[in-house]
């Protein structure tokens, strides 16, 4: 399975999403990714994220999916 790199821009409760590239090792998107966060000068509303997928569709598709925190209960908080 590929990864993707994704440029997400934060409109309102919308999420615009580009595809900037896509590798098929997770060490080149990784490096990728950090080289765009470090020399991007991106706005707030904007991240850039690297996500394992099948296909496109499926990677925009669990980009767009709202993740539930992580309960704050139990010893170590």
């Amino acid at each position: 399975m590929p990864y993707y790199l994704y440029r997400i821009t934060q409109v309102g409760p919308l999420k615009q999403l580009n595809k900037i590239s896509q590798f098929d090792a997770f060490k080149g998107a990784s490096a990728e990714a950090k080289r765009w966060r470090r020399e991007g000068d991106l706005p707030a509303n904007v991240t850039v994220k690297v996500i394992l997928a099948t296909n496109e569709l499926q990677a925009e598709d669990l980009l767009q999916q709202v993740r539930e925190p992580e309960p704050t209960v139990g010893d170590d908080y």
